[in-house]
């Protein structure tokens, strides 16, 4: 886009010549690549400066909080991030209780650890909850992340006394589901960036045909024309 096809552009325009105007798509690559060719410096600099800009505003406290939520809502990686999310909070909670650690300090030290806004919150409630005497589990229905089959799973072992081992269950579960995803994911990857590529390289091959196609139609019609001449002078 820069140095192959402005050469096109070139090529193009002394054959055609006449005033003929190029193929519109032909026109639109060729426009992106002049953008692309005299602007480089100007969109690396404004690149820079968007990310810079999306670090500074993920560092504040409302930046992180719709940034995290948009990782656990987006397509695709959502439900593979939340899965992620549960599995590191069940996962550490389990294993604190287990060892012995108060439940009020395993549930401090799971927020710190959650690397997520959204959880760390609902941790926070979960945490209040335990701290008044009520359940873990209203908290974590209310917070709208963990899944109706988690809640049941963290209610039955909290009521019969089992709590580590279903969180254990539980992190086991959603582990095994996360690599499944991953999986599906990366066998999908390539197949997607080959058909992207072929759609990005066809796209300019098309467009540097074009107007080879419209010199071939120019000059047959000139030859026609010859042909024609010819033919009325021998009459």
């Amino acid at each position: 886009m820069v140095f192959v096809i402005p050469k096109f552009k070139e090529i193009f325009e002394g054959a055609l010549g006449n005033g003929q105007e190029l193929p519109g798509f032909t026109q639109f690559v060729l426009g992106i690549s002049e953008m692309i060719k005299d602007h480089i410096v100007r969109t690396m600099i404004m690149f820079a400066i968007v990310v810079i800009a999306f670090n500074i505003f993920i560092r504040t406290k409302i930046g992180r909080r719709l940034f995290d939520k948009f990782k656990l809502k987006m397509p695709l990686l959502g439900p593979v991030v939340s899965k992620v999310a549960i599995s590191r909070f069940t996962r550490t909670l389990g294993t604190l209780v287990s060892s012995g650690v108060p439940i009020l300090q395993a549930l401090t030290i799971v927020k710190e650890t959650s690397g997520n806004v959204i959880v760390g919150n609902a941790v926070t409630a979960v945490h209040e909850s335990v701290k008044e005497g009520e359940t873990i589990t209203a908290p974590l229905e209310a917070s709208n992340i963990f899944p109706p089959m988690v809640i049941s799973m963290v209610d039955v072992g909290e009521q019969t006394g089992a709590l580590p081992e279903m969180l254990m269950k539980i992190a086991d579960n959603y582990d095994e589901e996360v690599d499944n995803a991953v999986s599906a994911m990366t066998s999908l990857l390539e197949p997607i960036m080959i058909v992207f590529l072929a759609v990005i390289v066809g796209s300019i091959v098309i467009a540097m045909f074009l107007p080879l196609i419209k010199l071939m139609e120019t000059v047959g019609d000139a030859d026609n024309g010859k042909k024609e001449e010819t033919k009325s002078t021998d009459k």
